[in-house]
């Protein structure tokens, strides 16, 4: 028979096997554990690594947005001072070609020999309106050359009065007048020398009036009836636009 102390040993030997067997597992899961906090750690890391790069790409990005929204900027006010200057060039081509087209004064209808001696040169009514037109001053330049139409009808001068009047209320868009003093200067001097650039604007008004047709067909009628005129060059110009 076994002695006492090996009896004993028998019996706790279970007991120490059980608690190896535990003590074994505990290692285990805390190994385990342990690798699941390392791989969570490193996770984080990468997670903090990744968040930062991502911030500083945002900031990178805004930092261009700001640049970008300084170059809009700038190009607004570039733009805004082309247009002004756009503008600006507009109104000065508008006005040397308004002074192109505005005639010396001794542009006149060829007079026959009898009146001849009768007006060797612009009466001071017919200048002081006309000089009323050169200052634009166009009530007033109306005013004067319709109170020197009135006095002098059968003047050299008087088809240019007309014209003039129609320039007048062209130039501030009272369009309907400009056709009536243009027309005028067509059906009422037909031998005028001012009778083709009174086609000419009586075209324009009538495009401006948005008659279109009619105003083809006073071009038309320029290019037939005055054929080497600047009128129809100009007529030309305005059939092939529109």
């Amino acid at each position: 028979m076994p002695s006492g102390s090996r009896l004993v040993s028998y019996l706790l030997l279970p007991v120490f096997l059980s608690g190896c067997a535990a003590n074994d597992l505990m290692v285990k899961r805390q190994a385990e554990s342990e690798a699941k906090i390392e791989l969570l750690l490193q996770t984080s890391k990468k997670a903090e690594q990744r968040h930062n790069e991502l911030a500083g790409l945002l900031q990178v990005l805004d930092e261009r947005l700001h640049s970008i929204s300084g170059e809009i900027k700038a190009l607004a006010g570039e733009n805004s001072d082309l247009k002004a200057s756009r503008d600006a060039l507009d109104a000065r081509v508008a006005m040397l070609v308004r002074q192109s087209q505005t005639p010396k004064v001794e542009i006149v209808n060829q007079p026959s020999s009898a009146k001849a001696a009768g007006e060797s040169g612009p009466p001071a009514e017919y200048l002081k309106a006309f000089g009323l037109y050169s200052a634009n001053n166009y009530p007033a330049s109306i005013e004067s050359f319709e109170s020197f139409y009135r006095n002098n009808p059968q003047s050299d001068y008087a088809a240019n009065a007309l014209y003039w009047i129609g320039e007048c209320h062209y130039t501030l868009s009272d369009l309907p007048r400009a056709k009536e003093a243009f027309t005028k200067v067509v059906e009422v001097y037909p031998k005028s020398s001012k009778r083709p650039d009174a086609l000419l604007k009586l075209g324009y008004t009538l495009a401006a009036m948005k008659e279109k047709e009619k105003a083809a067909g006073i071009f038309e009628r320029i290019i037939t009836s005055y054929p080497s005129s600047p009128a129809a060059t100009k007529a030309r110009e305005r059939l092939n636009v529109h």
